[in-house]
């Protein structure tokens, strides 16, 4: 029966007349999924009391399975399309303890940088670690099983079994696996119900196979129910932040015959046009895009009349739209929005690190019920954490050399400068070791190269920084190694979990000294800007004239310039842009424009040009001029005619899609469309700017609050295992309080970090800086004494000053109370003085706005510092007292007997 063809009161009533209740269900979806389920268990019945029917004469050959690829794919990936062995890793847990316990091996002594080993125990002792006894650890799939209790929410609506059944054999036929892992069919009943759902799995839990099946399914969901689409069965558009991700995942799917692609930078002119081609006809399943695609409103336009619609988002590294997770990016906070704008009918939130708070965040942003969140423990039985402690970064070399030797098989050494990578590969060569390097600053077809050679196991190490191993699926690595302190646990059990993930033992171990934790501060302190900057950028924003668009009056300006007028790093820029926008509603970022247009002839322009008599045709055609093969059309010339540069963009764009012309841009242009009257009484700026670096100070604290969780992990009085599961709000399986084989477990007690005593301030030091540096910024004075590059410190040229990186050994939060303290002074001005102009090339504006910024109520000053976060005055303390104790020496900064 076609039930899509009765009525809502018809289909009660048939509901009524099989004794089948139907209160509660209000969507006639629903009201048909109750009676197809009715079918399917009817038909599951009938089938089991009928006589077994006599086998036929010759049993009919089974339909063929699509071609599998027998190895993994060429580049690999991290989470979103994970080739992991899983019947391996059950196996792993059944391994014997042995495997681990080796004589010869080097496992971390706490107190003492020995790196050895306990001798293997007596059989006789009945200890974890004995030779004839298994990992006391249940089996994976037990492991991925979610610890969370039973919602609070009202239960599911049912499943419809042929769906059931039907992604079970897609996950058969094209994937081929025996079986769903873990919470992945949960995860994808979620999905198939049309409903919103979060998962929370580790690296190596199949996160990729939770929207890659139903985006297959889909199709022939339709067909089985006889809601068959007119137009097309629609896409599944996956957000991802990486390119090599993206392209990862469409290669591995069409090698198992799924339509699937991906828009980004490096597509050419031909691929992006099939790409086109692909959906408007409904053919393409998986369409992988960037966030910072979101931007582009003719993408977003273009998404809202997909043939079928968008049938599910898929958002990779979700955590990242927390504004107070590990690696917030404000670029994530606008998936939310785009789902409602394109009316997507479900999304899926997919991460391997999110803590409880990040979790709830996400669940906020997409309305996703409690039932649905998938939280599975991070626990692996088959790594082995390390960690040893030493007095300095030389001393950990040779440690390091020893470890190597003691560890046979491919390794990943992060460290945390691209200079430290190349530096410490050379000496592990010198040392005889088979090792490359790897950094962002290399270029493409150097980091492919070792990518490749390390994915094919022709270098067996590779140190890198942290922009490798997103990419890399590699099953057979057996040691990762953290020769620094990693900025956060997020980032520590993301790296860890490369390791084994062939189901073997793998082994990590991290190395720390007190030098790690000043590269991690140098970091996370970067990125504060100081108030009065926070104050000067908000006056210019608010103070351009906007300019009528046919989108409504919009601001433009490049981030770069922005950046470099007030000392204020482009990610915490874009944070300030994003508040703006996303929490205050002031703002709404909108497509940039480009500051030129060139094109290509492709053998119709002049045909196609001279027939269409549009006003922005005839203005293109007269006011492009061709050098040797490309075009050049004059876009401010063309506005001054009266024409709006929409309509001009969107006459170049059509000619671009349909073939008649190549279209080249560049000279990015950020655009951002005012939504309300915004601020213009300096009060009111002022009370925002207070409001902003109140935020962005509590942020910087976050920052240096998760440089002291990970030494709280590895240096507590606890298990690792356990205390990196807790983080994330889980237990070990059994609740056990111990995994038996970390470095506590082994030797109860943890590494310990030498001491290491506050030096005296160094005066004379202190002078040198006021001696080179304005004095307009006490942020400024502490970064270049710290060592901490920033726009304005760049632009000055001070990190190529030998004062720069002079008082590093000094804690930062002392080097920022003395330079307040030398700012306020009458020898070297208010601090609210305007900075130094700086001279932007690409920028009209090349001055700040004169002029004290401090309003009647006393802003600037102490309270610039003191103003907002209490966590943030408690840390680095209150500025009050040496604002008084140097205002009493009259015309310098004095301390003690020391003066400046």
């Amino acid at each position: 029966m076609d039930y899509n063809k009765l009525t809502v009161v018809q289909l009660r009533a048939e509901q009524t007349r099989r004794g089948l209740s139907s209160s509660g269900i209000k969507l006639k979806k629903d009201l048909i999924a109750r009676l197809q389920q009715d079918d399917a268990e009817s038909e599951a019945n009938t089938d089991a009391i009928q006589p077994a029917a006599p086998p036929p004469a010759s049993p009919p050959a089974p339909r063929p399975a699509p071609p599998l690829p027998q190895e993994p794919s060429e580049y690999g990936s991290d989470d979103l399309f994970d080739e992991l062995d899983a019947d391996a890793l059950v196996s792993a847990s059944q391994q014997s303890q042995s495997a681990f316990v080796k004589s010869e091996s080097s496992f971390t002594i706490p107190p003492t940088p020995t790196l050895k080993r306990p001798a293997p125990i007596d059989d006789d002792d009945d200890d974890d670690f004995d030779d004839n006894d298994i990992f006391n650890d249940p089996k994976i799939e037990d492991i991925w099983t979610s610890s969370q209790q039973e919602s609070r929410n009202a239960p599911p609506p049912p499943d419809n079994p042929r769906d059931i059944a039907l992604v079970r054999t897609l996950l058969r036929e094209k994937f081929g696996y025996p079986a769903f892992r873990g919470e992945q069919e949960k995860i994808i009943r979620a999905i198939l119900r049309g409903e919103n759902a979060l998962a929370i799995l580790p690296t190596g839990a199949g996160k990729s196979l939770c929207y890659q099946i139903p985006a297959i399914a889909f199709p022939e969901m339709d067909k089985q129910s006889g809601n068959i689409r007119p137009h097309g069965a629609g896409i599944t558009l996956v957000v991802s932040p990486l390119i090599a991700l993206m392209k990862d995942q469409t290669d591995a799917l069409k090698k198992k015959g799924i339509a699937a692609d991906c828009l980004d930078s490096t597509k050419t002119y031909e691929e992006i046009q099939a790409i086109h081609s692909e959906i408007h006809t409904g053919r393409l399943r998986l369409l992988y895009v960037s966030p910072e695609k979101l931007n582009n409103e003719a993408f977003v336009a273009s998404m809202k009349h997909v043939a079928g619609g968008i049938r599910l988002i898929a958002v990779d590294e979700a955590h990242c739209i927390s504004e107070w997770g590990e690696s917030f990016r404000p670029m994530y906070m606008r998936v939310s929005r785009l789902a409602k704008d394109i009316k997507a009918e479900r999304v899926i939130c997919l991460t391997a690190t999110a803590t409880p708070k990040v979790a709830d965040d996400v669940r906020k942003a997409f309305d996703i019920l409690e039932r649905n969140e998938f939280r599975t423990s991070p626990y692996r039985p088959n790594l082995r954490l390390e960690a040893v402690a030493t007095d300095s970064t030389e001393a950990k070399l040779p440690l390091l050399f020893k470890w190597l030797r003691e560890h046979p098989g491919s390794t990943i050494i992060y460290v945390t400068l691209q200079k430290q990578a190349e530096t410490l590969c050379k000496t592990l060569r010198q040392k005889s070791f088979d090792a490359a390097y790897y950094h962002a600053g290399m270029k493409v077809e150097e980091k492919m190269a070792v990518q490749d050679s390390f994915m094919a196991s022709e270098i067996r190490i590779v140190v890198a920084t942290i922009a490798f191993g997103m990419g890399v699926d590699k099953s057979d690595i057996r040691n990762v190694i953290h020769h620094d302190l990693p900025s956060s646990i997020e980032e520590y059990s993301q790296q860890i979990g490369r390791a084994g993930r062939d189901g073997e033992p793998g082994y990590c171990i991290m190395f720390l000294c007190q030098a790690d934790i000043y590269i991690r501060q140098n970091f996370a302190l970067g990125d504060l800007p100081s108030r009065n900057s926070l104050q000067q950028l908000l006056k210019d924003v608010f103070s351009r004239k906007p300019i009528p668009d046919n989108e409504g009056e919009v601001l433009k300006f490049t981030l770069r310039e922005l950046s470099g007028l007030y000392d204020i790093r482009l990610s915490p820029l874009d944070v300030v842009l994003a508040t703006l926008e996303l929490r205050l509603g002031l703002l709404r970022a909108i497509t940039p424009e480009y500051t030129s247009y060139q094109f290509e002839d492709k053998g119709r322009y002049h045909a196609a040009a001279s027939s269409d008599h549009s006003p922005e045709a005839r203005a293109i055609y007269s006011m492009s001029t061709k050098a040797v093969k490309n075009f050049t059309f004059d876009m401010s010339s063309a506005t001054r005619t009266g024409l709006m540069r929409a309509d001009l963009v969107r006459k170049l764009d059509s000619w671009n899609a349909t073939g008649v012309i190549m279209l080249k841009t560049s000279g990015v242009m950020n655009r951002y469309r005012v939504l309300r009257p915004l601020p213009s009484a300096e009060e009111d700026i002022a009370d925002l700017a207070d409001q902003l670096h109140a935020d962005m100070a509590r942020r910087e604290q976050d920052s240096l609050g998760r440089i002291d969780q990970v030494l709280n992990l590895v240096t507590g009085q606890a298990c690792f295992a356990l205390g990196l599961a807790q983080y994330f709000g889980m237990e070990l399986p059994d609740s056990r309080k111990s995994c038996g084989h970390c470095t506590f477990c082994a030797w109860g007690a943890p590494p310990t970090m030498p001491a290491k005593p506050p030096p005296p301030l160094n005066v004379e030091g202190i002078k040198k800086v006021l001696a080179v540096c304005p004095h307009d910024d006490p942020r400024l004075l502490a970064r270049v004494a710290f060592g901490i590059k920033s726009p304005r410190i760049t632009q000055l040229k001070l990190d190529k000053s030998a004062v720069f990186e002079s008082l590093a050994d000094h804690e930062f939060s002392t080097l920022l109370r003395e330079f307040e303290a030398a700012c306020r002074t009458a020898a070297h001005g208010p601090l609210n003085v305007a900075p130094t102009p700086m001279k932007v090339k690409s920028s009209p504006r090349t001055s700040w706005s004169g002029g004290k910024t401090s309003s009647s109520r006393g802003r600037g000053g102490s309270n610039s510092y003191t103003r907002g976060s209490s966590s943030y005055s408690k840390s680095y303390g209150s500025s009050s007292g040496y604002m008084r104790r140097g205002s009493g020496y009259g015309g310098g900064y004095k301390r003690g007997r020391r003066s400046y």
